[in-house]
């Protein structure tokens, strides 16, 4: 899916790698906007697997490390989110 195609759809685009990936069974899910506190909540209720990966996870948005209050953090339509569990190894 293009930025523009996000756009128009008001989605956001998760993206998940490792143990993410494997809790929630995909590598990227398309996703109403709101917050990003909002969105890992639904990610987290449609793929209970999820809910035990989520608290060790960081967050790029759009290329960018969040932190802080992610309840503050508005996703906007064709924002690429990624999802990075702790890695192994080096």
């Amino acid at each position: 899916m293009s930025y523009a195609q996000g756009m128009e759809s008001g989605e956001v685009r998760m993206h998940f790698f490792a143990a993410a990936r494997a809790a929630v069974g995909a590598n990227e899910l398309a996703m109403p906007c709101g917050s990003l506190s909002g969105i890992l909540d639904r990610v987290a209720d449609e793929h209970p697997g999820f809910a035990e990966v989520r608290p060790r996870c960081s967050y790029l948005v759009d290329g960018v490390a969040v932190h802080g209050d992610l309840t503050a953090i508005r996703l906007d339509p064709g924002v690429r989110v990624d999802v990075l569990p702790p890695f192994a190894g080096g």
